[in-house]
């Protein structure tokens, strides 16, 4: 075994996959890698390619579930790069390309129709949800790549359906337009769920890289398809099915990789829920794995928060029931089926958990057939159950590893200051 010449000075390492020491040495200082030399030469090629396509600091400057989600969203991406290039050469037949009978104005007015009707749906789209898609990144994540698997779909059915053929392109283009403002947002929301060191811009940029190198390699197989599938149309409607099945799955697969550590309604409902049936508190990763990922339509007793007083209260006599066992700067009440949450001005970000806790347990009673309580009832009955039960929750979240110091729960803007009556 070789022995070292000199005294070690000091050590240095560049992130956690290089290690180098300094000697002493004939008076003077040697800086040498830590580790055998065929091992470090070896590692060059992956060394680069971490450098290209991986953020700085990687592993350590990424969240845990960074590699899992990155490898099934390429994936995803590739898949969805075949399917988008057998899309693109039914659109381009649609308008006439290689049919002589065809004129550049139908065409050109046809793309100025397309692409105008999906600027349009890309603004409608961003004010009625732009708000909902930090909430619930997973599920309109997951939506924004089944619609566009959609549009692609009727792309490509387009031009076997002329008199209509304006129409399809049209409403396809207004769905591209909502995956496009869906998907943007939703991976920004991901990008700051990733990044540790606030390194948002390089987790970014990294991701960019390798969406590039995706459609590249797509490209290149793309080549090899196109005269395959020209004038083929069961092989097209094929290879767009088979491709679709791999997009939705990857996709899946990626957002099921996702663990947050923020509260939305979905995950801080599963965690409260099972703290009230056997006072275990769940971890991140278990809580994740239960949270849905599709969209649901007509929950039966859905929860608005910081609402207006008048959605919580209509008289006085309301008021002072809201506020009866009421410590807390939130008054909380049941309307048509729907419980409701105001929000006072100076509540904190555990005043915000607290009163979704209690909003969750009170959807959850509405949704009991053999509930007989008023629904007056039900608000004095929650608000005894958290002040007995909140604190303890809190503490135990804390301990397995949620951030309580920000949430993602779907708050409006609405901040009420209430009086009560003089006694």
């Amino acid at each position: 075994m070789e022995k070292d010449a000199g005294l070690v000075l000091a050590t240095e390492r560049y992130g956690s996959s290089q290690c180098w020491k300094y000697l002493a040495k004939d008076g003077g200082m040697e800086r040498r890698r830590d580790g055998r030399e065929s091992e470090s030469r070896g590692n060059v090629v992956v060394g680069v390619f971490k450098s290209v396509f991986l953020p700085q600091g990687y592993p350590d400057s990424v969240s845990d579930d960074y590699l899992q989600y990155q490898f099934w969203d390429t994936f995803q991406a590739f898949s969805s790069s075949l399917s988008g290039t057998l899309a693109t050469q039914a659109s381009l037949k649609g308008v006439g390309v290689g049919n002589q009978e065809a004129t550049v104005a139908a065409a050109t007015v046809t793309w100025l129709l397309r692409d105008g009707t999906g600027m349009l749906g890309r603004i409608l789209f961003a004010w009625q949800k732009g708000s909902k898609l930090d909430s619930e990144a997973k599920k309109w994540r997951l939506f924004a790549d089944v619609l566009n698997d959609i549009a692609m779909f009727m792309e490509i059915l387009a031009p076997y359906f002329p008199a209509c053929f304006t129409l399809i392109v049209c409403t396809a283009g207004i769905f591209k337009s909502i995956v496009g403002v869906a998907g943007g947002a939703t991976r920004a929301a991901l990008t700051v769920h990733q990044a540790r060191r606030d390194n948002m811009a390089d987790i970014s940029a990294k991701d960019g890289s390798q969406e590039t190198l995706v459609n590249l390699a797509g490209l290149l197989v793309s080549l090899i398809l196109i005269p395959l599938v020209t004038d083929n149309p069961v092989l097209t409607l094929s290879l767009f099915f088979l491709f679709t099945i791999l997009h939705l799955f990857a996709n899946y697969k990626a957002v099921r990789s996702v663990v947050m550590e923020t509260f939305n309604e979905a995950r801080l409902s599963i965690v409260m829920q099972q703290y009230l049936r056997d006072k275990r508190i769940l971890s991140p990763l278990e809580a994740n794995r239960r949270e849905p990922v599709f969209l649901e339509f007509g929950k039966i007793a859905p929860i608005k928060l910081g609402v207006r007083l008048q959605d919580v209260v209509q008289s006085p006599e309301h008021l002072n029931l809201a506020l009866k066992e009421n410590s807390m700067p939130y008054l909380i009440g049941i309307t048509n089926g729907c419980v409701c949450v105001c929000l006072g001005s100076e509540a904190s970000v555990r005043d915000e958990i607290r009163a979704v806790c209690q909003a969750v347990w009170l959807s959850s009673m509405l949704n009991c057939p053999t509930n007989q309580q008023s629904h007056w009832e039900m608000v004095h009955e929650s608000h005894k159950l958290m002040d007995a039960n909140f604190h303890p929750f809190l503490k135990g979240v804390e301990a397995a590893g949620w951030d309580i110091k920000r949430t993602l729960l779907d708050w409006d803007e609405w901040r009420v200051e209430w009086k009560t009556k003089s006694s």
